[in-house]
């Protein structure tokens, strides 16, 4: 009965959508998190990816299972190396085994294009994790190197947006004083290897923090009056844009412009706590079908209007063993049987008609168990770091003092 029932969603959602797919084609990206007991299996997972137009996946681990589905679907692959593994890639002999392992025994019938090492160190006010991040990324891009891969996979990390001290005007971002020592040289590493700048940006955190401050219609991409940056005279008519572009200027502001931004992770809870404000079906819907519209335009910020957006949506499942509030186990696009946890509201006509320029388990198999959540190596727990490396839901506490600001100035004037 579940065997069916999973087959009968995927067939109703490749139905709905295979009108939406060649236009989407080379601009999703999607995050693949595992932190759940009752997922598909990675075969299963296969029409799901493709039923949204998704040809990119990020992974926060290398699951073999997932490599191994995935071969010769032409799908692209970011794969991750835990946190707990950073002090181990110092020795050139075990980063070269785990690219082996992990990355090389796939090529290339899986189409593995970059590795993150670890996710959100510089914010986790652990020194160990720091120390070990640029070592580590540098072991990874000598093993490539050595072994011949560099061309064709490239090395980074992915930050949590509060490494930015000032994000309002995205004209004037910077990222934080106490961190400059530290993320300096990892940009002069992205300078030489070629590789992007990974950021996690969830407006989300930004009207949960101030629901009265900050415009909904604002951070979901809904029509708004928008602001206008003093500096720079542009005008932006959603929060994450603003967000992408103040970290184009802190990039400017080190002298590292050309290096290119990518969006690791961002997304909308379909349901949350009582003070979870904001997270709700109806605003996932919305927040989640805007961004997948507004991928598809092709267009980039203000800023950089000519750079193509490369987003990662958070997340492919509701995931139901992640800790923390209600709003980190609904996530999801999908639920675990294969069903969309909402319809994002997009279809062919839909998706032909963001050309415009916009105003500004057998199938249900248990997985095997997860591994213990102090490990991070099938998905990190909570979506950003939290404060002395707990993946709680600290983030919103982290970004607030942040967020706040920039939402505070992005309030527009009725």
């Amino acid at each position: 009965m579940e065997h069916s029932r999973f087959y009968y969603h995927v067939s109703l959602i490749l139905s709905i959508s295979g009108f939406v797919f060649p236009v989407m084609v080379g601009s999703i990206g999607i995050n693949y998190g595992q932190i759940a007991n009752n997922l598909p299996t990675p075969d299963n997972v296969i029409p799901l990816v493709k039923s949204i137009g998704a040809t990119k996946v990020k992974l926060y681990d290398a699951d073999p299972r997932v490599l191994k589905a995935f071969a010769n679907t032409g799908v692209e692959f970011i794969v991750g190396l835990g946190n707990e593994y950073l002090s181990k890639m110092r020795d050139p002999d075990k980063a070269q085994a785990w690219v082996k392992a992990n990355v090389q025994a796939y090529l290339p019938a899986t189409k593995i294009t970059c590795i993150t090492i670890g996710n959100e160190i510089l914010t986790f006010n652990d020194t160990s994790l720091t120390d070990n991040l640029l070592p580590a990324m540098q072991g990874i891009q000598t093993a490539l190197v050595n072994l011949g891969l560099d061309k064709q996979v490239s090395v980074t990390t992915a930050h949590s947006l509060a490494v930015l001290e000032v994000s309002f005007p995205p004209s004037a971002g910077s990222f934080r004083k106490d961190l400059v020592g530290s993320i300096t040289p990892i940009l002069n590493f992205h300078a030489k290897t070629n590789s992007p700048f990974l950021i996690n940006a969830y407006p989300f955190f930004a009207f949960k923090s101030n629901p009265k401050q900050v415009s909904l219609d604002f951070v979901l991409f809904q029509p708004n009056q928008g602001v206008v940056d003093p500096k720079s005279n542009f005008h932006y008519d959603n929060m994450l844009f603003a967000q992408i572009d103040a970290v184009y200027s802190a990039l400017a502001s080190l002298g590292y412009s050309k290096v290119p931004v990518h969006i690791s992770e961002t997304g909308w809870p379909s349901k949350g706590d009582e003070d979870e404000v904001g997270a709700t079906l109806e605003n996932a819907k919305k927040y989640n079908g805007n961004l997948f519209k507004t991928i598809c335009q092709r267009k980039g910020t203000p800023m950089r209007p000519n750079t193509d957006l490369n987003i990662y949506v958070f997340a492919l499942f509701n995931e139901n063993m992640k800790p923390g509030p209600t709003s980190e186990r609904n996530y999801g696009l999908f639920k675990p049987d294969g069903s969309p946890a909402y319809l994002l509201g997009i279809n062919g006509t839909d998706a032909i008609s963001t050309n415009s320029t916009p105003t500004t388990a057998a199938t249900t198999t248990t997985t095997p168990a997860p591994r213990s959540p102090e490990s991070t190596s099938t998905g990190y727990l909570s979506i950003s770091a939290a404060v002395k490396g707990s993946r709680s839901s600290c983030r919103g506490q982290l970004l607030f003092p942040l967020l706040l600001w920039s939402c505070l100035a992005f309030r527009p004037a009725f």
